[in-house]
């Protein structure tokens, strides 16, 4: 692992979530990073959200996110189970404009 981001070396091997810059969710198991933050996500997923339909799930596999403009957030495995994504119903993020 390298040294610029030890806030994420206790999260290698667990579920997180990656919002993008561009308004992406993103959930994977962190498999590694580098000292530009750039992830590599392994079963992952992104959770595309709508006002009028469920989350659709839209499958990635092996993933590798750019460092630069991400946020990461770890999930409750537990609690994220027992949602029932087709009944969930939100807004999808807007991109981050600079």
């Amino acid at each position: 692992m390298a040294s610029g981001g030890p806030a994420l070396e206790p999260l290698v091997d667990q579920v997180i979530s990656v919002i993008t810059n561009d308004g992406r969710n993103i959930v994977g198991t962190l498999r590694g990073f580098d000292q530009a933050t750039n992830i590599i996500l392994d079963e992952s997923h992104e959770r595309v959200y709508s006002r009028k339909e469920g989350v659709q799930q839209l499958v990635l596999g092996l993933y590798i996110i750019r460092g630069d403009n991400i946020v990461v957030g770890e999930v409750d495995e537990d609690l994220d189970s027992r949602l029932d994504m087709s009944k969930l119903r939100a807004h999808p993020l807007k991109p981050v404009i600079h």
